[in-house]
C-alpha cells in the first residue's frame, strides 16, 4: 500500500499514534501542525526531544521529573513544608495535585502500585527510600494520595503497614474521591477537597 505522506511524514503519524488518546487522524494533524511551523520552532523541539533521554531524570530525594541529576523544583523550593509528604504512584499524578492549590508539602514518588495480576509487588517499589527519609526524622505526616481502584487502595494499606511503627502519622485523601478512580484524570477541585478532608489510616 503507499503512503499518503513522505515517509519522515509517515513515521511521525505512527510514533505519535503511539501516546495516550492518540489515533491516526489526532496524529495526521499533530504532524501537519509540526510541518507548518517555523524552521526554528521545528528545530527547537528537536532538540528538547533529543536532550530528553540524557538531561530528564529522576529527583534524587523524591523521584520525580528533575534535569540533570538535580532536585526537583519542588524539592529545592525553601517555601515547602518538608514535614508532610504526599505519596504518589506516577510524576505525572503531581501536576493535578498541585494544581489543586492544597498542598504545600512534599512529595515521594512510588513509582506504581502492587498488581498481583502481573505480578508486581511492594519491594518492587520506591519504598526502601520513603523509609529513609522518615527514618532521617524530617517528616511528621505521610498522605497516601493513591488511586481509588483496587490496586491502589492495596497499595495504601501494605504500605502503612510498613510504616505504621516509624513514628509518623498517616492519612489518606478523603473519600471524596469516586470509587474506581484513578487521581491523574480527576479534576483539581474534588483533589482539593479530598485533601482538605483527608482522614487518619488506622
Amino acid at each position: 500500500m503507499s503512503h499518503k505522506y513522505p515517509d519522515s511524514m509517515e513515521e511521525l503519524v505512527t510514533l505519535f499514534k503511539t501516546l495516550p488518546g492518540v489515533g491516526r487522524r489526532s496524529a495526521e494533524r499533530i504532524v501537519l501542525s509540526i510541518q507548518k511551523w517555523p524552521a526554528e520552532k521545528t528545530k527547537r523541539l528537536a532538540v528538547l526531544l533529543n536532550e530528553m533521554p540524557d538531561r530528564i531524570g529522576k529527583c534524587p530525594e523524591c523521584a520525580n521529573f528533575a534535569m540533570d541529576g538535580a532536585l526537583c523544583s519542588i524539592c529545592a523550593s525553601p517555601s515547602r513544608d518538608p514535614s508532610i509528604v504526599c505519596i504518589v504512584e506516577d510524576s505525572s499524578q503531581i501536576q493535578n495535585i498541585e494544581n489543586s492549590g492544597m498542598f504545600k508539602g512534599k512529595y515521594h514518588v512510588l513509582g506504581g502500585k502492587i498488581s498481583p495480576l502481573q505480578g508486581r509487588e511492594l519491594s518492587e517499589l520506591n519504598v526502601p527510600s520513603l523509609k529513609e527519609r522518615i527514618q532521617k526524622g524530617a517528616i511528621r505526616e505521610v498522605v497516601m494520595a493513591f488511586s481509588f481502584d483496587i490496586e491502589g487502595q492495596a497499595t495504601a494499606a501494605c504500605l502503612a503497614e510498613i510504616l505504621k511503627d516509624m513514628n509518623v502519622k498517616i492519612t489518606r485523601l478523603a473519600r471524596g474521591l469516586p470509587v474506581g478512580s484513578d487521581i491523574s484524570y480527576v479534576d483539581s477541585a474534588t483533589i482539593a477537597a479530598a485533601l482538605s478532608g483527608r482522614t487518619g489510616m488506622e
